[in-house]
């Protein structure tokens, strides 16, 4: 079943598609997207494990494709070095890896909206440094990829291979959406893919530097972000 450029699936075209492609390998996945898509298609990499996986099969599947970051200006140092990994192993040019960042710098956020933002209002926070850029960055394409799995959180359980974004308005790709975070990790050895240090200092979730916490063995993975409050995700899935 294939995709059309540019065109809004329906529900029932989104279901075949589905029904075609759950039993495809993510690579596969990945494939069908960028031949369908080619330059309208973009991946939204956070350099956490999943995004470093399929970044590296994008990159094998078309060595031109393109990747964005969200640079909150609170990313870990871990995090900005295993981008400088991904440019040199990939040899990416810097058209191929887009750094996005808030229209405010974080004292222009400090003066509007007070200090430590992220503690009083972590959707607020998010909701500026976040999404109000991927909205702007995504108005450029007709498809992302992302590296949503349905086992990463309640709130992502029923996520489709291919869904259609109804805040952003695109198709999303969601290739790993069937794997466990154990054959995450088989690719990444297998494939001797670079990956965020902090994974190895119980680091599963990996976000801004005041919102992220290490999670112990046994713990919900995701628990680790916005930990002193109720908040679950950033506002950029739903």
């Amino acid at each position: 079943m294939a995709l059309f450029l540019n065109t809004h699936p329906t529900p029932e075209e989104l279901v075949a598609i589905n029904r075609s492609m759950e039993g495809q390998t993510p690579m596969k996945i990945v494939e069908t997207a960028i031949a369908e898509y080619g330059e309208t298609i973009i991946l939204a990499c956070s350099f956490g494990a999943e995004d470093v996986v399929l970044a590296d099969m994008m990159f094998r599947s078309n060595p031109n494709s393109t990747l964005f970051y969200l640079d909150t200006d609170f990313l870990f140092s871990e995090t900005h070095a295993v981008r400088n990994q991904m440019i040199q192993h990939y040899q990416l040019r810097d058209d191929q890896i887009i750094q996005v960042k808030s229209t405010l710098s974080p004292s222009e956020q400090a003066t509007a909206f007070g200090e430590a933002l992220w503690l009083r209002d972590p959707d607020q926070c998010c909701s500026l440094r976040k999404v109000e850029p991927l909205t702007r960055t995504l108005a450029k394409y007709a498809a992302w990829i992302t590296g949503i799995r349905r086992d990463q959180s309640p709130t992502r359980a029923n996520a489709g291979i291919v869904d259609w974004d109804t805040k952003f308005g695109l198709v999303k790709f969601n290739p790993l959406a069937s794997w466990s975070w154990e054959q995450v990790w088989e690719y990444i050895r297998t494939n001797t893919v670079p990956y965020n240090a902090l994974h190895d200092q119980h680091y599963p979730s990996i976000g801004c530097t005041h919102c992220t916490a290490p999670v112990m063995p046994g713990e919900d993975p995701r628990s680790g972000r916005w930990k002193s409050s109720g908040k679950t995700e950033c506002g950029l899935h739903r």
